[in-house]
């Protein structure tokens, strides 16, 4: 990122303050206090008392030391600026690598960027400083400590789509904003149907592929960064249905296990093409869930492979399937999963000896924890995807056939139920988009 100088500067609470030159070298150093050293860099900024929120709205001017030892922060930047205003954030305890800032621009730009994304920050002992130029660039930061200044990883929007209602199924879809809310029906797109999978490819847009029409299918349909699908592409692979999909490497995706007991995988490329099938690695199963986790890696998890099952399966970075890891929590089927928290990912719902609304969460190393009694109306053959960049959405499923959701916020927790919008239905598909 151009611009930045904060790269050599090394600033701890130990009490070290470095002096930076023009260029951002440093020039001296001393033990006279971490705040003289932000001050040196600052000029004239009023410091203000020790930020422990989870929001804020900052003022230009000010400098605001986040502490983030028990939550993220929020920060709002002001509605309207000038050129010049200055802001400055510091990570007071070296925790943002553990609970980091989100920036909200407010209707401005930053660093050229609209709002129409947060920007975040997750480096231990960051200083940020950011002062506004003009409305085309807006924010522009002149301190980072981080060598990236990119926007939140995860994709802002969800989609819905297909499924199965009563004996008939049906293609229409639902989009899901940047602020978790599920829209009215759009007409289908597609060959109607149900048990299929969907993950997200490009990292911005979406594909659902394989399920059943009246016989086992591997029709695929693209999604589109904004939230439109596409019509039939030929099918690749072996026809199923109840297949799991999630992301990896960042911008692809793979489709992997399905009915009847299988466990071959087929990989989608960044630009939204399946691959041929590759031989299984795993038990085979069908109804597994599947989510991306720590930013660049999958898992599949629970399933049924005659009986019910909590294995799970890593999926590296370049697409590679793991053997069996023993299952952790209650095994089931017909569940699903979505990530959250830009690198962690939940499983949810499904059916034991019955319904139920259990959850798993994921650790950014693909670690599955114990069972997490369950929130809302108890379903199954339910689908989950991501939104607003760090959270996720539970929505649809049986017994009967439900449109309720339940949001995930970006540290795992779901929600109660939300009143349905949209057919309700079963055995449908989710993915996120951009």
């Amino acid at each position: 990122m151009s611009g930045i100088i904060g790269s050599k500067l090394n600033i701890r609470g130990s009490g070290l303050v470095a002096k930076l030159g023009t260029d951002g070298q440093v020039l001296t150093s001393s033990g006279a206090g971490v705040q003289a050293s932000y001050e040196d860099l600052a000029g004239g900024i009023s410091w203000q008392a020790v930020e422990t929120g989870s929001t804020m709205t900052a003022v230009a001017g000010e400098g605001y030391w986040i502490n983030t030892t028990s939550n993220a922060c929020t920060i709002t930047l002001p509605a309207s600026a000038s050129n010049g205003d200055t802001i400055i954030f510091a990570d007071y305890a070296r925790n943002w690598g553990t609970y980091g800032i989100t920036i909200d621009s407010n209707g401005l730009n930053y660093q050229g960027d609209d709002d129409s994304y947060d920007v975040e920050y997750s480096s231990d002992g960051q200083a940020v400083k950011i002062v506004y130029s003009d409305a085309t660039n807006g924010w522009i930061p002149t301190l980072d400590k981080t060598v990236t200044d990119a926007p939140s990883k995860g994709n802002q929007n969800g989609i819905f789509a297909y499924g199965l209602v009563g004996p008939g199924r049906v293609s229409v879809s639902n989009l899901v904003s940047d602020v978790g809310v599920v829209a009215t029906d759009v007409s289908g797109v597609g060959t109607a149907r149900n048990g299929l999978g969907a993950c997200e490819y490009g990292g911005d847009k979406g594909i659902m592929a394989y399920g059943y029409d009246g016989s086992v299918s591997s029709l695929s349909n693209l999604v589109s960064n904004s939230g439109v699908v596409a019509s039939d592409v030929t099918g690749v692979g072996t026809a199923r249905q109840f297949v799991g999909a999630c992301e990896y490497g960042g911008d692809k995706g793979i489709f992997a296990y399905g009915e009847a007991t299988l466990s071959m995988s087929n990989l989608v490329s960044n630009s939204g093409v399946i691959g041929t099938d590759v031989t299984g690695v795993g038990t085979g199963r069908y109804s597994p869930g599947a989510c991306e986790y720590g930013d660049d890696k999958g898992i599949f998890a629970y399933g049924n492979d005659g009986s019910v099952t909590a294995v799970s399966n890593l999926v590296s970075n370049v697409g590679v399937v793991a053997t069996d890891v023993t299952g952790v929590g209650s095994a089931r089927y017909y569940l699903t999963a979505c990530s959250y928290g830009d690198d962690k990912g939940i499983f949810g719902y499904g059916y034991i000896s019955g319904a139920s609304s259990l959850t798993n969460l994921v650790s950014n190393v693909g670690v599955v924890a114990t069972d997490v009694t369950g929130v809302g109306t108890v379903r199954y053959n339910i689908a989950a995807c991501e939104y607003g960049g760090d959270k996720g959405i539970f929505g649809y499923g049986e017994s009967s056939n439900y449109s309720m959701t339940n949001l995930v916020s970006n540290s795992g927790v779901v929600a109660t139920d939300v009143t349905g919008v949209g057919t309700a239905r079963r055995s449908l598909a989710a993915c996120s988009y951009n």
